[in-house]
């Protein structure tokens, strides 16, 4: 079975508050019944008491044996009864009064009794002799009806005022919530490329939901520069060799020496391998980009992986007439995926043979203590100060180097770094004489 609620919260506030209401109104309403019938027993038993006394006291002074029927004189006079009784016989009452006792011969006191189809409350009390008995009675309708009266008096205003009070239950609720509507209002108007700042100037309890926005806001417009600063530069850096394969095929298919073909069909080769390792780093860097809360605690041997690593990029060094050597101990684990940890070295690597020399020296060195430590080194040219500030800047590249890199090797590694929380340090190497660059974890945890 379905159970409806509001969808609204001012219409769930609102029927919170007057449910409270309602349960604390009745708890009173009960509390101040109970308290009302006791008072209003007790004071009617007490003027019952008071009229059996001066009774009592009238007829021991003056007794007439003759049966007397006492007159009404007020309209709720029929609500009390009295009789006396002398020697056990009813010698005066009141109009309304039976002629059978209203509480049996020889009983003092307050107690309920029942006459027919009538009920009584009756206080009864011996004369100043002891063959009279004094008996004053109320039916107990009439002490209901007096009780449910002032009840009445209380309960019908509270009825009343039930919806007025509702009514202003919701327009406070209502106004409280004005604010909450302008920033609604504010943002669903807002356009998709907004860059302003919603206005701060709000309650205190609305204020830190706007700062909220507002840095979400603020870091969209960031994520959307990016990526389309992203775009154009891809765009930009993925028609270069396409161009170029373009028109060395137009060259290899209008040309007649073998040569001349076979130089052009040379070059869309490497304008293809430069086009598939253009969108292979773009990948890359688009998934760390999308995978950025993903904080892998998965360990790895870094050591097998880089061997491996760099077996695949041997070709690639020899065709250079590269030297590239690892030192490294027999194994080493850090916390990162082996995926991520080829991404890192083969990135640091690809950029060192590409802007060294022929000839050049290339080494890798892993290090265990006394954190985990990955050093790339080369004989090449090294770079200046102001290029190594905007090292891992996308598709940046050398000014003055004709290595026919993207620039997004280093955006990469700058990447990992940050996920990973690493320490990267640029400088210049000691033995080698070219660019030094220093990865150093935080920690290890315990490998098994």
């Amino acid at each position: 079975m379905k159970v409806w609620r509001p969808s609204s919260l001012q219409w769930r506030l609102t029927l919170s508050l007057l449910a409270v209401t309602g349960l604390v109104w009745t708890l009173v309403l009960v509390m101040t019944w109970l308290k009302t019938e006791h008072e209003l027993s007790e004071l009617l038993d007490a003027h019952l008491a008071q009229t059996a006394a001066v009774l009592a006291v009238q007829t021991s002074d003056e007794r007439d044996d003759d049966f007397t029927t006492a007159p009404v004189l007020h309209k709720y006079q029929p609500r009390v009864a009295f009789q006396v009784w002398h020697e056990k016989k009813l010698v005066f009452r009141s109009a309304e009064a039976p002629v059978s006792p209203l509480a049996p011969w020889g009983r003092t006191g307050i107690s309920d009794q029942r006459l027919g189809d009538q009920a009584w409350r009756v206080f009864a009390t011996p004369g100043r002799e002891r063959d009279v008995q004094v008996m004053v009675a109320e039916l107990q309708s009439a002490r209901n009806d007096i009780l449910k009266a002032g009840l009445k008096s209380a309960i019908v205003p509270m009825l009343l005022a039930l919806p007025v009070l509702a009514l202003l239950i919701w327009g406070a609720i209502f106004k409280s919530f004005a604010p909450l509507r302008q920033l609604s209002q504010s943002v669903s108007q807002r356009q998709a490329d907004a860059r302003e700042p919603l206005s701060e100037e709000v309650s205190a309890e609305v204020r830190p939901l706007v700062m909220a926005l507002n840095r979400w806001f603020e870091q969209t417009a960031q994520q959307m520069d990016g990526e389309r600063r992203f775009t154009a530069d891809a765009a930009h850096e993925l028609r270069t060799p396409i161009a170029a394969i373009r028109m060395q095929a137009q060259v290899a298919r209008g040309s007649d020496s073998d040569s001349d073909r076979q130089m052009a069909l040379d070059a869309v080769l490497r304008g293809c391998d430069r086009a598939t390792r253009l969108v292979t780093q773009l990948l890359q860097l688009a998934r760390l980009d999308a995978d950025d809360a993903a904080q892998c605690a998965v360990v790895c041997d870094a050591v097998a992986d880089t061997r491996a690593l760099l077996a695949d990029l041997g070709p690639q060094a020899r065709a250079k007439q590269q030297v590239l050597s690892l030192d490294a101990p027999a194994s080493l684990h850090v916390p990162m995926p082996p995926g991520l940890v080829g991404v890192l070295v083969g990135n640091l690597v690809d950029n060192a043979q590409r802007y060294s020399p022929v000839g050049a020296q290339i080494r890798v060195r892993w290090e265990a203590s006394p954190t985990p430590c990955l050093s790339v080194e080369d004989s090449g040219p090294g770079l200046s100060s102001a290029d190594l500030d905007r090292l891992g800047d996308r598709f940046f590249r050398v000014p003055g180097n004709g290595a026919d890199g993207s620039g997004l090797g280093w955006s990469i590694v700058r990447r990992l770094v940050q996920r990973y929380h690493l320490q990267v340090t640029l400088g210049h190497s000691p033995d080698l004489g070219g660019l030094s660059v220093v990865v150093r974890w935080p920690a290890v945890p315990a490998h098994n």
